[in-house]
């Protein structure tokens, strides 16, 4: 298992490396950030060299981007145009999105899974058809479709929760953005769930289980269920990320200052240092997430084992 970890940990660092090159690039292609510093008038040439040499943009693409990286070693991701060092714009940003990706993985977990389990057992039947029409309507809805409909019966009509999160965002107030933000992955972990168990429970180790007189629990909790999750953990591991840099459209409904609050405000004023910081850590969150689904196969099916 150490040597296994050691590897994939030597195997991140190229992907690290090459995924935040590519985010480098993209986004100095953008436009030119000092045109955004300068407002709707153009800037003069002399305040426009000024703020380049200011922030490192006069020097060549490559050079910005070896610098950034040394610069990334040091925990220093690079200061925004305002002024404020955009970790201190992590540091309030990240808790938040953390708070609100918690909230929609349980949603998955809990709601996806229990009905995944429930329909794969029931495969054919009336719960099994009107699950998945309901997945396949979630499925299909846009997700800011989704948040406007929810906050606007919730919150402007019925008066059950705020509209908009408040600054503390607290995990109370973050259940409904949070499912807003797990809908679509929620109807996917279901069916998942249900595919898996409607399969495995044509399993021999199953059918042994069932013949040997076990109960009907334990059949479906140690047995069924357990190798049943591995597609879903899967899943889940590689939605951490996406849920956390997917946040764009849900913060932006519910007024929520986390990470897809500041990656708009990024890209909109075409602050670079800002966007590339904050996917940079997205890229290590998606990489370590990863791993640890790697090793929860392991614990999930015995017969897996990483020399």
């Amino acid at each position: 298992m150490g040597r296994y970890v050691v590897r994939r940990l030597l195997q991140m660092i190229p992907v690290f490396v090459g995924a935040t090159l590519l985010i480098f690039l993209m986004v100095n292609v953008m436009g030119d950030p000092v045109a955004g510093l300068c407002g709707e008038r153009a800037c003069d040439p002399a305040t426009a060299a000024q703020l380049k040499r200011e922030f490192g943009l006069d020097q060549p693409l490559w050079r910005q981007y070896v610098t950034y990286m040394g610069n990334v070693f040091t925990g220093d991701f690079g200061t925004a145009f305002n002024g404020q060092p955009v970790t201190e714009l992590m540091a309030a940003a990240f808790p938040v999105t953390i708070r609100l990706t918690i909230v929609a993985i349980l949603f998955e977990l809990v709601i996806g899974i229990t009905l995944g389990v429930l329909t794969g057992l029931r495969r054919g039947r009336p719960v099994d058809t009107a699950v998945l029409l309901a997945t396949l309507v979630v499925i299909s809805v846009p997700t800011f479709v989704t948040g406007v409909l929810l906050k606007l019966l919730l919150g402007v009509e019925w008066h059950w929760i705020k509209p908009s999160v408040s600054q503390q965002a607290t995990f109370g107030e973050l259940i409904v953005p949070g499912l807003v933000l797990a809908a679509v992955s929620l109807a996917y972990v279901t069916r998942l769930t249900r595919t898996s168990i409607a399969e495995n429970k044509r399993s021999d180790y199953v059918r042994t289980a069932v013949a040997k007189g076990l109960p009907r629990r334990r059949i479906i909790t140690r047995h069924l269920l357990r190798n049943s999750l591995i597609p879903v953990v899967t899943f889940i591991g590689t939605d951490i990320g996406a849920l956390m840099g997917g946040a764009i459209v849900t913060e932006r409904i519910f007024n929520i200052h986390g990470v897809g609050y500041q990656l708009y405000q990024g890209i909109l004023r075409q602050n670079t240092q800002t966007v590339v910081g904050f996917v940079t850590v997205l890229v290590l969150v998606f990489l370590i997430a990863n791993l640890l689904v790697d090793l929860l196969y392991a614990v999930l099916d015995p017969r897996i084992r990483y020399d």
